[in-house]
């Protein structure tokens, strides 16, 4: 158990180097909180990125329901996906 413990923590340390070191080069195109950057927002809600700084949110939004209603888990789907589901909407909102 103490074994156990010990590479856990290893493990978290060096992904939280990881991700402060990947933090100093970031050109700002990412999501902080989640890490998603608005290319894999858009892929995820299946919309085209953002054209000189507009989007379509009514599209966005029509997807955003669409999906995240089809992975609800009372209906058998995956709160993961949900999750990365709201976090590409927040991020395509956030642009």
């Amino acid at each position: 158990l103490g074994r156990a413990f010990a590479e856990a923590y290893r493990q978290a340390s060096a992904s939280q180097k990881y991700a402060a070191a990947a933090g100093k080069g970031s050109t700002g195109n990412t999501f902080t909180s989640s890490g998603l950057t608005l290319d894999e927002a858009c892929k995820i809600l299946n919309v085209p990125p953002p054209k000189g700084g507009e989007t379509n949110m009514e599209q966005v939004m029509e997807r955003f329901k669409r999906l995240f209603d089809q992975n609800d888990p009372k209906k058998g789907g995956s709160f993961y996906l949900q999750s990365k589901i709201l976090r590409a909407r927040e991020r395509i909102e956030l642009e």
